[in-house]
């Protein structure tokens, strides 16, 4: 059994997260990269052509001067993933609020959490229940960041269906889509949740903007389709792709609900894994 006090591994964790973040912002994985570029290839809009060449632009400018994507750097989602002979304690969660403080400071990361009522901001990224620490058994210690940014994030929405109105989920999905128009700075990835409870369908919806996007399930093609269609395009200008990709995870739920959930990501779709040496 590893010791979660040890002060070597516990500044290991923070090191990760800080480095996890740090990737996240600056480099988009490669599928999304690629994503963007078959988009572009396929674009039938001259205008949404001409905005995915300023989003390639806009990437290697990043890389060459190594800071973040866009201005606003999110909140920090975290999916520490703890291997079995590493207790879960405050230590560890403490860890990871260190690397946040951090790489606010050197990335530098815009200080984007306040407190929900008073607005008053923490200047670090830290704060109530944030980071947004989610915690997943794994064979090797590991930190992921998938920063969120407000424009996508409040975009998102979760319906209780009736287990007969599953035949409505792409329809509501795309509905989803429809209301946010260009705000969420599309195209977009979707991550929709199906299943658990109202707040589990929520966490399976965001989990889902982990997973590589460069291919999908055909049921995640037919709801791809059913947003495609409705010629927002890119940064609502107009187009023919709406979102990059949709993604869905499912979980278990009761006999009488179907909980439905659709978390928005801009074409941004930052995520970073670092294993924590140890």
């Amino acid at each position: 059994m590893i010791s979660p006090t040890d002060p070597a591994l516990l500044s290991a964790i923070s090191k990760a997260t800080c480095e996890a973040l740090k990737q996240a912002e600056i480099f988009l994985p490669p599928d999304v990269v690629g994503a963007i570029r078959n988009a572009r290839d396929c674009e039938t809009s001259e205008i949404a052509r001409g905005e995915l060449d300023n989003i390639l632009a806009n990437l290697k400018m990043a890389e060459d001067l190594s800071v973040p994507i866009c201005q606003d750097t999110g909140v920090p989602v975290i999916y520490l993933t703890v291997p079995p002979d590493l207790p879960v304690t405050n230590d560890l969660f403490e860890a990871v609020n260190q690397g946040v403080r951090t790489a606010t400071d050197t990335v530098p990361l815009r200080p984007n959490v306040v407190l929900p009522l008073s607005r008053e901001n923490t200047r670090d990224n830290t704060g109530p229940r944030m980071p947004d620490i989610h915690v997943r058994p794994g064979e090797k210690l590991s930190v992921t960041a998938l920063p969120k940014g407000a424009g996508a994030e409040n975009m998102s929405r979760i319906h209780m269906l009736l287990p007969s109105e599953k035949d409505q989920i792409p329809k509501f999905v795309a509905e989803t889509m429809l209301l946010a128009g260009g705000k969420p700075c599309p195209p977009v990835i979707l991550g929709v949740g199906i299943g658990g409870t109202f707040d589990g369908s929520a966490a399976l919806a965001k989990e889902a903007l982990l997973d590589p996007i460069d291919e999908m399930t055909p049921y995640e093609r037919e709801i791809l389709a059913a947003v495609n269609s409705l010629g927002i395009g890119s940064m609502g200008l107009g187009g023919s792709i709406t979102a990059l990709a949709v993604k869905v995870k499912t979980a278990g739920c009761h006999t009488a609900s179907l909980p439905v959930a659709v978390n928005v990501q801009c074409w941004a779709c930052r995520r970073a894994t670092v294993e924590v040496c140890r």
